[in-house]
């Protein structure tokens, strides 16, 4: 479904990326580990087109993104949620995730995404007047990935999504995440440090330094002694 090959990227001057490939097929969750600052989260980026790569190949379903504006990107069925969240706070809850519907994919379907919104976090639908300024940390990380839902993304890219969280939030994400993947068909690529959560959700694990695939296998495979070597 989703196929990167040979991406390079970076900033400015500083590249990142180093003729990367990876390959998330449709309806997989597939998994990024590795070390802080090695290219995962800049991946992330230059699939969605918000920080385009500078060379190799982005295709989804056999369709060239790369080069496209991130808008159109998003058109095409991916949506990323990034650490920041990224949230419009001085909106509702509500007003965020009917903005995610902006788009012509997401608006013909906004109700029916609205109400799968609401049934995955319950306590949005609680807080839906809400203004997202006021929320918590777990709440504001369920409203940016409800809001990626709303576009009508087949892949979600989901950057950190346990990071900040209490223990108890982390299990309420994963667990909506498992039902994206499971009862949505979504596929998803996720950046993750928390590597239990991570190994537990995924079906396959690519393991990332200084922006180049040290080495893929399926999380059933993965040992973390042999993750705990790649990070330091």
């Amino acid at each position: 479904m989703l196929e990167v090959t040979e991406l390079r990227g970076g900033y400015g001057d500083l590249v990142v990326l180093h003729d990367l490939s990876l390959s998330v097929g449709k309806g997989e969750i597939v998994a990024l580990l590795g070390p802080n600052g090695h290219g995962k989260s800049t991946l992330l980026k230059a699939i969605s087109g918000v920080h385009p790569a500078t060379g190799g190949s982005i295709l989804l379903d056999g369709e060239q993104l790369r080069g496209l504006p991130a808008h159109e990107i998003v058109e095409r069925g991916i949506a990323y949620i990034s650490e920041e969240r990224d949230l419009f706070t001085e909106m509702t809850v509500f007003e965020n995730l009917v903005l995610g519907a902006y788009g012509p994919r997401g608006r013909p379907h906004l109700d029916r995404n609205l109400q799968r919104a609401y049934e995955l976090f319950p306590r949005l639908a609680d807080r839906r007047s809400q203004r997202c300024a006021t929320l918590s940390g777990g709440e504001a990380r369920m409203v940016a990935i409800a809001r990626g839902l709303m576009s009508g993304a087949e892949v979600l890219l989901v950057d950190e999504p346990s990071i900040g969280l209490s223990p108890a939030l982390k299990r309420t994400v994963y667990e909506a995440i498992r039902h994206i993947n499971d009862d949505l068909g979504i596929t998803v690529l996720l950046v993750e440090q928390e590597l239990e959560y991570a190994l537990d959700l995924a079906a396959r694990v690519y393991v990332l330094k200084h922006g180049r695939v040290l080495f893929e296998r399926s999380a059933a495979e993965i040992e973390s002694t042999e993750v705990r070597e790649a990070y330091f």
